[in-house]
């Protein structure tokens, strides 16, 4: 029997391939890790924490005893729902922000990717609807789409999302007949956008939601990387019945181990380990081992002080190096995390200006990255968490060379095409005016 070859020249099972692929597309982001890391090049690009800052005789011992003492152990399968000790270790930084939970309610996941696909895949069918920020995390926006669910971005300001424009939303939706499964939000240092939810408005929101019967999930990888004062304490501090927390040891001790973990109610709980087990059977129980040891024996908390002040040198470097050398363009102050949003010139286009950039010897991401329906065209992400502050301003510098040859020629010539103006409360940079105010 012949397999039939139907499709394309470059991949002949192109038309066999189920309709959720379409929602599979490269991210912008991961495009630009090839060019952004030649060393020439300044990457302004992407969130990768400084994990040379990490105590890494301390890890590798950690990872020599567990291996002297529990070697067999942490190279067999293991629980789906993660190790009980890991567990354990888990509640203690969650404690930090606030939330009080078990043992029973922590799934450990493969990162916080992961969990973030597992809610996916449990609650949203083709057609329905996330509500998120404007901008948002562009991995989030991609597994939704990978589910075929509709991205609804809502209007944020300094203080985070705007409970009126969420509420307006909602009944529009509604109205429309569209079903609304999530409201995801990354309340903390926010990516793209570095904008934090005021403490009133998390109560605004949960309050909202409930009202509407839909679940929040609460995506917080940056909460513990504040710079000059800790964030309010987290969403799920205050609401355990409609919340889904999400958290992560990829920016507060190194991405390479993989582990992140899913805080939930009891029903979804059970669920979240279903899947999981379905997915990988279990995550890694070296690395959890690893950690677990890491946290036991060292001093975590002191470590996180160290990422917080080094992060915030780099913040400053980035702030001044803007005021100094782009200091007619609006960007967000971040009190913590790893990014600033900067909203360029009306008529500028940041997506049609990388490859130009690039040329420069500097990369960023652009705007477009962070929306489902193509927006974000004025605006790009900076992130500051990678370079040395000495590297920072060099890159800023390279950037500004290319925004002043952009506009130079938007002056001399018209825009090859319209460029549609971003309402003046949904554009995050448009609350700063050079010099920016400290917003944290």
């Amino acid at each position: 029997m012949s397999i039939p070859r139907e499709g394309t020249s470059l991949d002949p099972w192109y038309e066999q391939y189920a309709t959720r692929t379409a929602g599979l597309s490269g991210s912008e982001v991961r495009s630009l890790f090839a060019v952004a890391s030649r060393p020439e090049v300044v990457s302004l690009a992407g969130g990768m924490p400084f994990v040379s800052a990490l105590p890494l005789e301390s890890i590798g011992s950690a990872m020599e005893r567990v291996m002297t003492d529990r070697g067999a152990t942490a190279l067999q399968y293991g629980a789906g729902q993660g190790t009980p000790e890991l567990r354990e270790r888990i509640l203690e930084v969650m404690a930090l922000e606030g939330i009080h939970a078990g043992v029973d309610d922590v799934v450990v996941t493969t990162g916080s990717q992961q969990a973030l696909d597992l809610v996916a895949k449990l609650f949203l069918d083709p057609g329905d609807v996330v509500l998120a920020e404007s901008p948002s995390y562009v991995g989030a926006i991609g597994i939704f789409r990978s589910y075929q669910a509709e991205v609804s971005h809502i209007a944020v300001d300094a203080e985070g999302i705007i409970p009126a424009a969420l509420t307006e939303r909602i009944q529009s939706l509604r109205a429309a007949g569209r079903p609304i499964k999530l409201l995801y939000l990354i309340p903390n240092f926010q990516n793209p956008g570095g904008v934090t939810l005021s403490s009133a408005r998390r109560l605004e929101i949960i309050d909202i939601a409930r009202s509407h019967g839909i679940l929040i999930l609460e995506d917080n990888p940056y909460g513990l990387l504040w710079f000059d004062q800790a964030p309010p304490q987290a969403m799920r501090s205050v609401e355990t019945d409609g919340i889904v927390y999400l958290g992560s040891f990829s920016k507060t001790l190194a991405p390479g181990f993989r582990v992140g973990w899913a805080l939930a109610p009891h029903g979804i709980r059970e669920k979240l380990v279903l899947a999981a087990e379905a997915s990988i059977l279990s995550p890694s129980v070296l690395n959890q081992m690893v950690i677990t040891d890491y946290l036991t024996s060292a001093d975590w908390r002191g470590q996180i002080d160290v990422f917080r002040g080094l992060y915030k040198e780099r913040r400053d470097a980035m702030i001044d190096a803007l005021n100094h050398y782009l200091p007619d363009l609006s960007w967000t102050m971040p009190g913590g995390g790893f990014y600033v949003w900067l909203t360029l010139s009306p008529g500028l286009d940041a997506k049609g200006m990388l490859p130009r950039a690039v040329k420069e010897l500097v990369a960023y991401t652009p705007g477009t990255a962070f929306f489902a329906d193509g927006a974000g065209r004025q605006h790009l992400r900076l992130a500051f968490c990678y370079p040395t502050p000495s590297d920072i301003r060099e890159g800023v510098r390279r950037l500004s060379t290319v925004v002043r040859q952009e506009q130079e020629l938007l002056e001399t010539f018209a825009p090859t095409g319209p460029i549609d103006e971003v309402p003046a409360d949904v554009r995050l940079g448009s609350h700063v005016i050079s010099p920016p105010p400290n917003l944290s």
